[in-house]
């Protein structure tokens, strides 16, 4: 007798193994969805992921996100490193981000305008290692059951009202949903016919690491010349942007020691000689974002979802964020517990941010561009930069501390990342989110809310306690994702939060 082979079927197709990818398939398998990574590399180490060229900068969504899920204290590299972009001579004055290029310094950054970031909250920005990073999500994934099949790259797909299959080379994966995190060039994202629209590149930017034998040539941090930009990092690699239209990065061809000699003697003016190059890439500011982020059953995430110039570091935060918003979406979709139109606000919530990225990026691309028009426009930035209001607006914005999805409600903090409540016992609500649950907290202890949460046990907790700062708050209903769904000063003022509780959860 023949025995008939069942093909396993998948709750979430992944394409895409990648720091968003893995964040991803965490996030769902934390709500015990079964998950496939399909990634096309065989051999996740890479040296483009390593110091210098993997380092990043992760905001204060992206480390509050890994905080909540217990994996932030697994990243060790920050300890080891120093700011790439700091360099010699600027004593006290720390530099701690930048925009287009222009410093802002930590003492010009007052945090008292971030009302409600408390004591003991993860910091505001952080430097990581792309590697490092996958790491840990790898091995948090496995733990969690996801399985990752590498060197198997997404060729094809087809979906019907039910699931979709997935084809590479050959092989078939069958899924209920497919999301495509597989970056900027993403097969999912052509296949699937998502719209990609947005603007063209004004520059090449070059990433290298080289050997100069006349290094004294160059100046140290970051230049602005009449032909382009350089800047020259501590940490032993030089980054260069060529205003050619971003024409020698779409020509495909190869990145020889000869022609970025011959492209930072341009841009810098000066005769630098490059002894050795030990490995370079390029990149441009082309700026795209799908039109939407779902088609059916398949949605886009990360650098498939949106691509833009890295300067500011955004676009690693701007694809977990999207992971972190989705995950909890989907998995609460798969298991009929999501209320209508829950999925759909995946793309109402994480397209605007997006598109504020996208906007951010060209506003600094403006005012780099060698030109007398952006040259004045650099000039003014500078000046403003170093009043306190500026620094403090730039540094909110570049660390995404002012993150903020538009949910309604009459409290200022909905729609805004919860704060990290500090309780009486010492624990904090950071730590008690590792679950992936929501959670109605009530700092007063009032029974209607208990019975309220009861009735929705299966997606919230009901926590309640004092807390060292309360910041005048009675109640505090908030999403797995650690964004606030309603808040109160009046404990017994339930009508909102029954409406809170039925847009958010079944």
């Amino acid at each position: 007798m023949n025995s008939i082979h069942k093909v396993a079927e998948y709750d979430v197709i992944i394409s895409g193994a990648g720091p968003v990818g893995l964040f991803l398939a965490c996030e769902l398998a934390l709500a015990n969805c079964s998950v496939l990574i399909l990634e096309k590399a065989e051999n996740p180490s890479s040296p483009l992921k390593q110091q210098p060229f993997g380092i990043r900068g992760l905001s204060a969504p992206s480390l509050e996100a890994l905080y909540r899920r217990g994996l932030l204290h697994e990243l060790t590299l920050h300890k080891r490193l120093k700011n790439p972009h700091q360099h010699a001579g600027q004593g006290t004055r720390r530099q701690v981000g930048h925009f287009a290029g222009i410093p802002f310094h930590e003492g010009d950054i007052d945090t008292s305008h971030w009302t409600y970031r408390l004591p003991g909250s993860p910091p505001t920005s952080l430097l990581s290692e792309i590697e490092e990073l996958e790491t840990v999500l790898t091995h948090r994934a496995a733990t969690l059951g996801v399985e990752i099949r590498r060197g198997v790259s997404v060729t094809n797909f087809h979906q019907t009202e039910h699931g979709v299959t997935v084809l590479s080379n050959g092989q078939s994966f069958h899924g209920k949903w497919l999301v495509g995190c597989d970056g900027s060039r993403s097969i999912v994202r052509k296949v699937g016919g998502f719209d990609f629209a947005g603007t063209e590149p004004n520059f090449t930017g070059y990433t290298t690491q080289i050997d100069l034998t006349n290094p004294e040539t160059l100046k140290p941090g970051r230049n602005l010349t009449p032909t382009g930009m350089y800047l020259q990092s501590q940490s032993g690699y030089v980054m260069i942007q060529d205003f050619d239209g971003g024409a020698y990065h779409d020509s495909g061809k190869p990145i020889t020691l000869d022609h970025v000699q011959a492209v930072l003697r341009r841009v810098s003016n000066t005769d630098v000689t490059i002894n050795v190059l030990h490995r370079a890439t390029t990149w441009t500011d082309r700026a795209r974002q799908a039109t939407a982020y779902r088609n059916g059953r398949v949605l886009v995430a990360g650098d498939a979802a949106h691509i833009h110039s890295p300067l500011g570091g955004q676009g690693l935060n701007l694809g977990l964020g999207d992971a972190m918003n989705l995950g909890w979406k989907l998995a609460a979709t798969l298991q009929n517990r999501a209320p209508e139109g829950l999925l759909d606000s995946y793309q109402t919530e994480r397209h605007p941010i997006g598109a504020q990225v996208l906007d951010w990026s060209r506003a600094q691309v403006a005012i780099m561009n060698p030109d007398p028009q952006s040259r004045a426009l650099h000039a003014i930035f500078r000046d403003l930069m170093n009043t306190r209001d500026v620094a403090t607006y730039m540094a909110a914005r570049v660390w995404g501390v002012n993150t903020h999805y538009d949910l309604g409600g009459n409290h200022p903090l909905v729609g805004h990342s919860v704060p990290n409540f500090v309780f009486e016992n010492g624990s904090t609500l950071g730590e008690l989110m590792h679950d992936g649950l929501g959670i109605l907290l009530d700092f007063e202890g009032v029974g209607s809310l208990k019975t309220l949460a009861s009735a929705y046990s299966n997606s919230i907790k009901y926590l309640s306690g004092r807390a060292n700062d309360q910041l005048g708050i009675k109640a505090v209903l908030v999403r797995p994702d650690g964004v606030v769904a309603w808040a109160s000063s009046n404990a017994r003022e339930s009508y909102e939060l029954l409406t809170a509780l039925h847009n958010w959860f079944v």
